[in-house]
């Protein structure tokens, strides 16, 4: 039985743009890989320029808090250098040179004895293919597993895809249910749940139809409310289990993991097929996109390329943003290239556009009202404005999941997602300097 959570929102969704266009892959002539696409250490590049590579070949690899990255084409490297990221900072990147042809290298080969693996050989597979989390904060899948052993007692499958646009997810449930079906059996495998769930909102019915024809007996799949941010782990959990994770805590502290469905596809691909995570879905959409679709996008595309698939502007562009309009990090320039924890490139018009040129708080309190996580939005505004610390850490600011419904249903157009994010680097810098005395 699906229950609720607490706030959120009903954001007009625009699914309707691209929740029919099939998935359809794209060959650039270059990507740029990012040797940075997840919390934690950033890979050291194993390939030099002027080097030949392959198809899934590995090309970056780390210590400690790490997943590889691997050639999402075949060709030449012609550069390592520093490039955009999404987030707005310049990453080192290998920058490839594609040949066309999508040569894979040696590793890549089905396996056939996967079913017969054990849970230790599966996480090492899992890491060696690269695969980070691909609906949240990126974190590496591995170090999810592995800290996830003796602790969690329910898996969830996050299919719940509540952000406004994007229908990336969408379409993965409804044309390929078998790869998602199969990584939750690798999920199962590892963890040993007692109970399985795969949350789905009700506004995809052809998806949980589709999923629903998948399953055998697996897991139970739960219809959910349609509400933003029903896809938020927390929250998702909270509809779930009906248990509440504490601030400043994990899903595996009320027995809890949340995988996204796209992770449980590159899981499948990685276990069965020998194929690590070089390729995902992308939803390109929004008013200022001549055709909106999903993408099979090697990572590294450039965005430019991702608008070009598309059929380019159908207008000039007010914002875009990498991923939604809630969620999602605006982007001064096309030149950035897409990495793992992409979903999708949303393009708004004009007349999409909605701003007060001299916001000021009325203190209304509709902010708070939203808030899925308890938080006081008006007053870490306040705080955040003042630099104030003290009152930001007390307010659990980085409980903050910015999902961004407090914005949404701000009267005064105050732009609170980027003072809390501002918040928090604060924060964070200032933990910096107070390990650094040490």
């Amino acid at each position: 039985m699906a229950h609720s959570f607490f706030g959120g929102v009903h954001p007009k969704g625009y699914k309707e743009l691209s929740c029919e266009a099939p998935i359809t892959p794209i060959h650039p002539k270059m990507v740029s890989i990012a040797l940075s696409q997840h919390i934690g250490a950033p890979c050291k590049p194993l390939v030099s320029v002027g080097e030949r590579v392959l198809l899934g070949q590995k090309i970056g690899d780390g210590q400690g808090l790490c997943a590889p990255v691997h050639a999402s084409v075949s060709g030449t490297v012609i550069a390592i250098e520093k490039r955009y990221y999404p987030s707005g900072w310049l990453m080192d990147s290998v920058v490839i040179e594609s040949d066309g042809r999508d040569v894979l290298h040696p590793s890549v080969k089905k396996r056939e004895n996967a079913d017969k693996l054990s849970a230790e050989e599966l996480m090492d597979i899992i890491r060696e293919a690269g695969i980070t989390g691909m609906g949240g904060a990126g974190f590496p899948t591995h170090v999810k597993l592995s800290s996830g052993l003796d602790k969690v007692d329910t898996v969830i499958i996050n299919g719940a895809e509540c952000e406004p646009y994007i229908t990336s997810d969408d379409r993965l449930m409804r044309e390929t249910p078998e790869r998602i079906i199969g990584g939750l059996r690798v999920i199962q495998k590892i963890l040993k749940p007692k109970r399985t769930a795969i949350g789905v909102e009700r506004n995809k019915p052809e998806a949980i139809a589709s999923m629903q024809n998948a399953l055998h007996g697996e897991a139970e799949l739960l219809a959910l409310k349609v509400r933003y941010p029903q896809g938020a782990e927390k929250q998702l959990i909270q509809s779930v289990t009906k248990r509440c994770v504490p601030p400043g805590g994990l899903p595996a502290a009320v027995g809890c993991a949340v995988f996204n469905v796209a992770t449980c596809a590159a899981i499948y691909d990685a276990v069965y097929e020998g194929m690590p995570l070089v390729r995902r879905a992308i939803t390109v959409t929004g008013k200022a996109i001549k055709n909106p679709c999903n993408l099979l996008a090697p990572i590294g595309t450039l965005f430019e390329d991702l608008v070009e698939a598309a059929g380019g502007f159908a207008c000039p562009p007010y914002k875009i943003f990498v991923g939604g309009p809630m969620m999602g990090i605006a982007q001064h320039t096309l030149e950035t290239s897409s990495i793992k924890g992409n979903n999708a490139l949303t393009c708004l018009s004009a007349e999409d556009q909605h701003q007060i040129d001299d916001p000021h708080c009325i203190r209304c309190g509709k902010c708070v009202d939203v808030c899925p996580m308890h938080l006081m939005p008006i007053f870490l505004h306040k705080a955040q404005k003042s630099g104030n610390l003290e009152k930001l850490e007390k307010g659990n600011i980085m409980d903050c999941i910015e999902c961004g419904s407090c914005a949404y249903n701000c009267p005064a157009g105050i732009e609170l997602v980027q003072s809390f994010r501002t918040a928090k680097n604060l924060l964070r810098e200032a933990q910096k300097k107070k390990e650094e005395k040490k």
